[in-house]
């Protein structure tokens, strides 16, 4: 559930979290580091560092993988193809040699985990069961989730924001490589501010893209806060769910003030 006050102190929850069970998103662009294709292992290293020691704090994560880094149906390579559906399976397969690789990185840092696919792929994933992928959680194992939703014309956001509400996750956490949500792109615009907290139909209404409509629209109906941090900075995440003011917090609070800059 959505925090009351977006804006206020992390509470105590004796262990120092402020969120315990979370879906982090992260991009297949991401794994890229300077590479112009393919995976960096050097960023995998990192993010498994990362995970584990949210782990270690308590926390219960699991991870959707975008595969912009190999193929997206939604790209100018896909638009190539025969129809939207094909190019959009292609990429489904492209998330799940980024989950096996990300698997791989956070096996290596010590961490038990599962992959789970949305597509039959019984020789490398087990399918995704709601229950069974809970009681993964429960037991500490990071849960990587690939192939999408297992359908064509559904984004990997969509992915994240539909198994963070079935999984019953406290909040959405999309690592990107920028701070959080600004009011323009900071990566062109040196005088763009971030947001700390933004109303999500604030991020619908000036078209913020911080994930796509039917991403944004399952977190609103689900009561899921979103938060967008910068996941190539070490340590981040674990400040994130400890409830440190880092990253741009979108909410669902009509009653809050819509926009506060950091």
């Amino acid at each position: 559930m959505a925090p009351d006050d977006p804006s206020s102190p992390a509470p105590s929850r004796g262990d120092g979290l402020r969120y315990r069970r979370v879906l982090l998103k992260l991009s297949g662009e991401a794994l890229l580091g300077d590479k112009a294709f393919g995976i960096d292992h050097g960023v995998l290293g990192q993010y498994a560092a990362d995970v584990k020691e949210a782990v270690d704090q308590g926390a219960q994560v699991a991870l959707v993988i975008g595969g912009g880094n190999i193929f997206r149906g939604v790209s100018p390579q896909g638009a190539k193809m025969s129809s939207r559906a094909h190019a959009d399976y292609m990429g489904m397969l492209a998330t799940m040699i980024n989950g096996m690789a990300l698997q791989d990185a956070l096996e290596a840092v010590g961490l038990h985990t599962r992959l789970v696919s949305a597509i039959d792929m019984n020789e490398i994933a087990e399918p995704f069961i709601r229950r069974r992928a809970i009681r993964h959680l429960e037991k500490g194992r990071v849960v990587v989730f690939g192939a999408g939703t297992g359908h064509p014309y559904f984004s990997t956001d969509t992915a994240a924001a539909l198994r963070a509400a079935e999984v019953d996750a406290e909040v959405i956490l999309k690592g990107t490589r920028v701070d959080g949500v600004f009011t323009s792109d900071p990566e062109t615009d040196a005088s763009a501010q971030r947001y700390r907290t933004i109303y999500g139909a604030e991020v619908i209404q000036r078209d913020l893209q911080v994930m796509d409509l039917t991403a944004v629209t399952l977190a609103k109906e689900s009561g899921l806060p979103l938060i967008v941090f910068n996941m190539n900075r070490p340590g981040t995440f674990a400040r994130v769910l400890r409830g440190e003011p880092v990253g741009t917090t979108v909410h669902w609070d009509a009653q809050a003030e819509p926009l506060v800059l950091a």
